[in-house]
């Protein structure tokens, strides 16, 4: 396949599949009692990633795909944001997940200081290297490497708390953010 299919293909894909980073970073969680927590949810594993705190999150998203063998040149194919209620301890959740994804099995994160590392963690563009740093409860950025294949790709999430959210915050992720701050 030459390069420029290569790239058709990871657009189309980026654009078809709801579990990219960017989409599961901004997962509200799914519809509970305010009063009902998480815990319940999952009571087989005690979760050990950041927490965040809840509310208004900016999400910045990079993916970069090397162009040439000698690995010198990134083609950039993605540059998004968007802005979204969420709680990213949610889906911090799903991405410590240590289940398998279909022949894929994630190593155990390691935590040296502010930086959780997954040497192999199953995603939805395969086998990547993750780093997660976070730099408070209210940012973090998220580094995910694919080295295999024709083209290794960058995908990269830089979030940021930017504020509360109002009538009902998290719980209702379904509408966007502008659209909910123009009624």
């Amino acid at each position: 396949m030459n390069f420029r299919g290569a790239i058709a293909v990871s657009l189309l894909t980026l654009m078809f599949i709801p579990a990219s980073s960017l989409t599961a970073h901004a997962q509200a969680p799914s519809p509970q009692p305010a009063s009902g927590g998480d815990a319940a949810a999952q009571p087989s594993q005690p979760f050990s990633g950041p927490s965040f705190r809840k509310g208004l999150w900016r999400f910045i998203r990079t993916l970069d795909v090397v162009r040439t063998a000698n690995k010198n040149f990134k083609y950039r194919v993605v540059n998004a944001e968007t802005t979204r209620c969420v709680d990213p301890t949610f889906a911090m959740k799903a991405t410590f997940s240590p289940d398998p994804v279909g022949n894929c099995v994630s190593d155990k994160p390691e935590k040296v200081g502010n930086q959780y590392t997954f040497g192999r963690r199953c995603d939805y563009m395969g086998a990547v290297t993750t780093v997660i740093t976070v730099r408070s409860d209210e940012a973090y950025t998220e580094l995910n490497e694919v080295s295999t294949g024709e083209h290794p790709k960058t995908d990269t999430v830089v979030a940021t708390r930017i504020g509360d959210c109002d009538d009902g915050g998290a719980a209702n992720s379904e509408k966007s953010a502008p659209a909910r701050l123009q009624h």
